[in-house]
């Protein structure tokens, strides 16, 4: 579905992405671990052209495109088959939650608003928020915010979704219920990347892991092998850093 070859994205003098290879299949849930500044969160807006990299490959659904000299037509094009969640939510603070859901589609995607709203809500009730679609951010909770920014990516129908670290700005309990949506999108099967400092959802719902330090993939492979068998060094210590700090992977 998505090869990225040699990614490449300095800023200045700054190198932040230093050659990354990449492979992302249908179905599968990619974990993008790493302590802060290594990279992750530059690596996921490169890859939505939220940031224009310096040099790289991109192969999309087997279309080919080369990243440092993309047409605003050809980003348009791939963005219609992507979705983002940030982690600050990103929504529309004078909307209500239903219309931050529907906004993108009455407007960009030309659908019909009769036909976007009973969307909407569907995806609203995917998430647990039916009774909250005509509340305004202000008037959610963190969670709440971010669940509402997630049904607006699912009302895209995405061929894959990026998370950018979803659950940051979450409190435990609150993370609970975001990581449980999007347990829930990984069991039917959907394609995700996913930028996150949660080692529990990694180990058990994602089932690719990359492991990113200084711009670059220290080791990646299938989580089962990552968290029981880490074949670097690196990684031996990022991962006893994290048991150490009380946050388990089991």
């Amino acid at each position: 579905m998505l090869e990225v070859h040699n990614l490449r994205k300095s800023f200045g003098s700054l190198e932040v992405l230093r050659g990354i290879d990449l492979t992302v299949n249908k179905g599968d849930v990619v974990a993008v671990l790493g302590s802060s500044g290594s990279g992750k969160t530059t690596l996921l807006r490169c890859l939505n052209f939220l940031e224009t990299s310096d040099a790289g490959v991109m192969t999309f659904d087997g279309e080919q495109f080369q990243m440092e000299r993309m047409s605003k037509k050809d980003i348009a094009r791939l963005r219609a088959k992507t979705a983002f969640v940030f982690q600050d939510y990103n929504l529309f603070l004078n909307k209500t939650a239903l219309q931050n859901v529907t906004e993108g589609l009455i407007v960009a995607r030309k659908m019909p608003k009769e036909e976007a709203v009973a969307l909407g809500r569907r995806m609203l009730a995917k998430v647990g928020l039916s009774d909250r679609e005509a509340h305004s951010p202000s008037q959610l909770s963190g969670g709440q915010q971010q669940l509402v920014a997630i049904a607006r990516a699912m009302a895209t129908d995405p061929e894959i979704i990026y998370f950018d670290e979803p659950t940051s700005a979450l409190d435990p309990e609150l993370t609970g219920e975001v990581l449980s949506v999007m347990r829930d999108l990984a069991e039917e099967g959907r394609t995700m990347l996913v930028v996150t400092h949660e080692m529990g959802f990694a180990r058990h719902v994602s089932n690719q892991v990359i492991f990113m330090e200084h711009g670059e993939v220290v080791e990646s492979g299938d989580s089962k092998n990552f968290f029981e068998h880490p074949q670097q060094e690196r990684t031996r210590a990022f991962l006893r850093n994290i048991y150490q700090a009380g946050t388990p992977a089991d």
